[in-house]
């Protein structure tokens, strides 16, 4: 299976082990991670002005490329995750803001919020599956001390970001115990 993958900037920078983990996992669990060509950074934080739709043009396109591959789009960055996944939403949800955006994207032909977004973490959980990914553990964390962070970015806002419950999240400590 194909995805299309937007690595953002830090993991091309700071977190370049964490590229590379992401793409090698990926390939053991049988999906191909296809970088978003010519992406940008996300923007860094969604604002709450509707108003700012320039900086959010970069997601936009990145969404439209897997939307236009026919691939759900994903990443590894939380902090690009949130940005992502709530520029599709106001898209799809947002007239306003998706005619603003368009007007800046029409020479590509416009986007409507087609595309499927999710964190490494949902595409192993259910794309993958934790079975599957069980299956292929080399190196146990058994008797391992682990702790799961979850931060706010991947969990809120529920309404838009819909990974797991907000108040008692368990996506991670699932991926652990697989």
């Amino acid at each position: 299976m194909k995805v299309s993958y937007f690595p953002g900037c830090t993991l091309k920078n700071k977190a370049k082990d964490l590229d590379t983990y992401a793409y090698r996992s990926a390939e053991v669990l049988g999906v191909t991670l296809e970088e978003i060509e010519n992406w940008q950074c996300c923007g860094g934080v969604f604002t709450t002005s509707a108003s700012e739709a320039a900086t959010k043009l970069s997601s936009v396109r990145a969404l439209k490329e897997a939307s236009d591959k026919a691939q759900p789009l994903v990443t590894v960055c939380s902090a690009c995750h949130n940005v992502i996944k709530q520029t599709n939403h106001a898209m799809q949800t947002n007239s306003a803001f998706a005619s603003k955006v368009n007007r800046y994207m029409a020479a590509d032909g416009g986007y409507n919020g087609e595309a499927e977004v999710y964190h490494y973490l949902e595409m192993l959980r259910d794309i993958v599956g934790f079975d599957k990914v069980k299956e292929k553990v080399v190196n146990s964390l058994k008797g391992k001390k682990i702790a799961a962070y979850y931060g706010c970015l991947l969990l809120r806002p529920n309404k838009v970001m819909r990974m797991d419950d907000p108040e008692n999240p368990t996506i991670i400590e699932d991926l652990i115990r697989a």
